[in-house]
């Protein structure tokens, strides 16, 4: 007898997030969509058509940390797959001035992914846990002036699933990055982006639902190339990036 897999997304009402649902649920997946936004996630599905009997949707917010324990204790099943693909952003420029908004940017990236995964990652008893996927971004790679406080949270984050990676490595359970770059989303919508090198969240959902082995998953081969540029560029020459 075949057992549906499961799949936790938590963030669930991302751009990105919706899509890799879809995706999912067209393999056959059990989804837990999890977010703060559940009438936004139940109307995309209904509008979608998305066979509804496969998904579960739930409350959770990345921030409130002293109820991620109660929620992972809580979910329909233990789950095959997480996905967290929480996200917020203000620009550089009033994450400086205003703490508020670097604060809720390193809960969001960092802190409450740490608080949910950590419950994850330390479920022993959850035998069928064999993925964790993180959807980080490009501006973790190097520091840059136009955004290195959102970028700092991306990196932290990206750093602490590759120490995650190792430490799951003993029970088969892969650890994966999506390292993404300008994503068309709501999140960037408003932003001066270069029209070439804007990609569709379906595009980056399949990344995710398709992740291999490999840690690190750079979309796009013009990103990939953008990628490897800034991981050796030279200090003097960051500096001019704006």
């Amino acid at each position: 007898m075949t057992t549906t897999k499961t799949v936790l997304i938590l963030g669930a009402n991302s751009d990105v997030a919706k899509e890799a649902i879809l995706l999912y649920l067209r393999k056959g997946y059990h989804v837990i969509a999890a977010s703060r936004s559940t009438a936004a996630i139940s109307s995309f599905m209904e509008a979608r058509n998305a066979p509804v009997q496969q998904l579960t949707i739930l409350y959770f917010d990345a921030t409130a940390f002293d109820t991620h324990a109660a929620f992972y204790a809580g979910l329909p099943a233990k789950p095959n797959i997480v996905v967290y693909a929480a996200g917020f952003q203000v620009t550089n420029d009033q994450a400086l001035l205003d703490w508020e908004g670097s604060y809720r940017m390193i809960n969001v990236h960092y802190a409450g992914a740490l608080s949910i995964l950590n419950l994850v990652a330390m479920d022993t008893e959850n035998a069928h846990l064999e993925r964790i996927i993180g959807l980080s971004s490009l501006s973790g790679v190097r520091g840059r002036r136009s955004n290195f406080i959102y970028g700092s949270t991306k990196s932290a984050f990206t750093q602490y699933l590759a120490g995650l990676r190792q430490y799951l490595f003993p029970r088969k359970i892969v650890v994966n990055v999506i390292v993404a770059g300008y994503i068309r989303s709501k999140m960037t919508a408003g932003l001066d982006l270069p029209e070439s090198l804007l990609m569709e969240p379906s595009f980056i959902a399949a990344q995710i639902v398709n992740a291999g082995n490999g840690f690190s998953i750079v979309p796009g081969f013009k990103w990939k190339i953008i990628y490897r540029i800034l991981k050796h560029m030279p200090e003097k020459l960051v500096a001019k990036l704006p």
